[in-house]
């Protein structure tokens, strides 16, 4: 019988495609990219590589959910400190900007993938949306712990702060487009903080 441990941990084979494909399709694209280009990067066969996904599809879903869980171990990293939700928000700008800044970045894996699979109903597509939906309702959350007045339409704004940054951050110098957006950022904290109760 195998052990926990063997059935937890991902063969060396599975994440080695999933590290190959990860490179490339945040590099290249999702499209543009096949599965005989992966494999031999990965140096496996493709009898290995239908062993561990039945198809292309599978591996841009590990490939996305890979990146969900990169980002939700730094908001958690955050939300552990124990930082009151104004500082908790700082730092998850401050990680987004961090990744902004950092040798090769391509904009969000999610923005990208999303422009390449645009029918709603396609797993990609919903992957993508369930990884929005969870980012927003965390950044609400917070929002909410500052001020319940309007937190929902504050957590969206800072989602489209991050979603320009994120866009304009591979175009622009990303150190004054992070500059640009934590300044957003702290003015839309600072703004949300005063308002009124309802």
């Amino acid at each position: 019988m195998a052990s926990s441990e063997t059935d937890t941990r991902p063969s060396e084979a599975r994440q080695r495609l999933l590290d190959t494909a990860s490179r490339i399709f945040y590099g290249e694209g999702i499209h543009s990219v096949g599965v005989d280009r992966i494999t031999i990067e990965a140096k496996v066969t493709r009898a290995t590589f239908y062993r561990h996904f039945p198809g292309k599809e599978d591996l841009v879903l590990a490939y996305l959910r890979a990146a969900d869980q990169a980002i939700r171990s730094q908001v958690d990293m955050a939300l552990g400190a124990g930082l009151p939700a104004p500082d908790a928000l700082r730092a998850i700008a401050d990680s987004i900007a961090q990744g902004i800044r950092s040798a090769g970045f391509r904009g969000c894996a999610f923005l990208n993938a999303v422009a390449e699979y645009s029918d709603p109903d396609h797993p990609v597509h919903q992957a993508v949306l369930g990884h929005r939906q969870w980012f927003l309702d965390t950044v609400s959350t917070l929002m909410a712990s500052i001020q319940e007045t309007e937190a929902e339409p504050a957590a969206q704004h800072f989602v489209m702060l991050r979603d320009g940054a994120m866009a304009a951050g591979c175009l622009f110098d990303p150190v004054l487009i992070c500059e640009t957006f934590l300044r957003g950022v702290e003015g839309l904290i600072q703004t949300h903080a005063a308002r009124q109760p309802a």
